[in-house]
């Protein structure tokens, strides 16, 4: 049998590799992690972290210009000081970096802060060095991408973001996903003029649809500007700084440009050819329902399979791999019924089916809530909240709820439980609602709006 400098080796330190090192160190495995940029990957550094400290820094000037109608004459939104916001920003993420970086040697596992790449099915060069592994797990994560027309250069992405001195007085923002939507809502908030271009007639495409209607609703309200069914066809530059051109013949002029229009598989560069590792479209990793790729025992995980790119998911197939491979207890983790959340301004969260989704399996009735939250009632601002059930009529299972609101997220992830629990519309009618909140109205919903399907 062949002597093996690792049972297991990571290629990525991000929240999905490290959760799968460290867990296999746990259960006696001799575990090696390699990451060449930073420890806890994108979510930590120029993702899920930073973005969200942003946008409650972006909170805060809402609130202050609320706040009069509560009665504090005294708050005012405004100037913001973005240099000392990004300070704190980077201490913290400087923190979170550090603890990634010793819950791994906590755990026994070696690291290396170095690239790594095949050389062959069980040999990686690690920064120059030769290493070889008995399983390899790819969890090299994904990258930002421009859209591919002319000037787009002069364009930031998602990662340029945390590296602004100063908030662009005026961005215009490409993309109608999770990532333009949150970044269009905090520069805003912060004080820049935004526009959003997109391609779709709504937002947030292949989400529920009075979700998508009710976000288009909610950025007009934060005074972004909105031009949907547009598609860019080259930026240049211009006297105030850059002009967008879309095929529509629109032209803006703008100071900042910031591609959200998506993010590719990072693996350029890993050598996979040499392993016998085929790539899939945008040169993503595909694996079988055990993460394994071509090879048997190479496995990937996380963004660069383009199978359900969440962090909180790729930290979850990363525990259930180590545990299969070296804790003897085979499992999966599950791509059903997964929350999420979209930090705009309100936020919004979701899980299970979209309506449209389930009235393609029979009929489904529609439970739906829009109001105004006791909040807006007194700062007169024209914010909404929707909450919507979307129930089996056959079995009157829940199979999909959708909020945008204050808390959104937080009022989701307990929603979520009852949902992968397969409660029925009868399990959340007879719970007992917190009054006053928001969240009770998800079981106080008795009328159906419609029937689909």
């Amino acid at each position: 049998m062949p002597d093996y400098d690792f049972d297991l080796f990571v290629i990525g330190g991000g929240s999905g590799g490290v959760r799968c090192g460290r867990i296999a160190a746990g259960h006696g495995a001799r575990v090696g992690v390699a990451e060449e940029r930073f420890w806890g990957g994108t979510c930590v550094n120029v993702g899920c972290v930073p973005k969200k400290i942003m946008v409650q820094a972006a909170e805060y000037g809402e609130w202050a210009r609320e706040a009069p109608a509560f009665g504090w004459s005294e708050m005012r939104a405004g100037p913001h000081d973005w240099a000392r916001l990004a300070a704190a920003r980077d201490a913290e993420v400087a923190r979170l970096n550090g603890i990634y970086g010793r819950l791994l040697g906590n755990a026994g596992v070696t690291t290396f802060e170095a690239r790594a790449s095949f050389i062959d099915a069980h040999t990686l060069d690690v920064g120059g060095k030769r290493i070889t592994a008995e399983r390899i797990v790819i969890a090299v994560g994904g990258k930002p991408m421009r859209l591919e027309i002319p000037g787009a250069e002069l364009g930031l992405v998602s990662d340029d973001l945390f590296t602004l001195k100063s908030c662009p007085d005026r961005i215009v923002v490409i993309g109608g996903g999770y990532i333009a939507l949150e970044f269009a809502c905090l520069l805003r908030g912060l004080g820049a003029e935004v526009d959003l271009i997109y391609r779709q007639e709504l937002p947030l495409r292949g989400m529920d649809g009075d979700l998508r209607e009710a976000m288009a609703e909610a950025l007009l309200n934060l005074g972004i500007r909105l031009h949907p069914g547009h598609t860019p066809t080259r930026v240049e530059k211009a006297a105030g700084g850059l002009k967008v051109i879309t095929d529509a013949g629109m032209e803006l002029e703008t100071g900042q440009v910031m591609f959200a229009t998506g993010r590719v598989p990072n693996t350029a560069g890993l050598g996979l050819e040499r392993a016998g590792i085929s790539l899939g479209r945008s040169g993503c990793v595909p694996v079988t329902i055990e993460q394994a790729t071509t090879q048997p025992h190479i496995f990937a995980i996380g963004d660069v399979t383009d199978q359900l790119n969440l962090t909180p998911v790729a930290t979850a197939v990363g525990h259930a791999l180590a545990d299969t491979l070296f804790g003897r207890n085979p499992r999966r983790a599950s791509f059903q019924n997964v929350p999420t959340a979209i930090f705009t301004s309100p936020p919004a969260a979701t899980v299970g089916l979209t309506e449209e989704a389930a009235a393609q399996q029979g009929p489904t009735d529609i439970y739906l809530a829009r109001f105004t939250p006791m909040r807006h009632t007194i700062s007169r601002q024209p914010r909404k909240t929707l909450m919507k059930l979307v129930v089996s009529a056959r079995t009157r299972r829940v199979l999909g709820a959708h909020m945008l609101g204050e808390d959104a997220a937080e009022i989701m992830q307990g929603i979520a439980v009852a949902v992968v629990a397969g409660a029925t519309k009868e399990d959340f009618d007879r719970t007992i609602g917190i009054h006053p909140t928001a969240a009770e109205e998800f079981v106080t919903l008795r009328t159906v709006t419609r029937r689909v399907g």
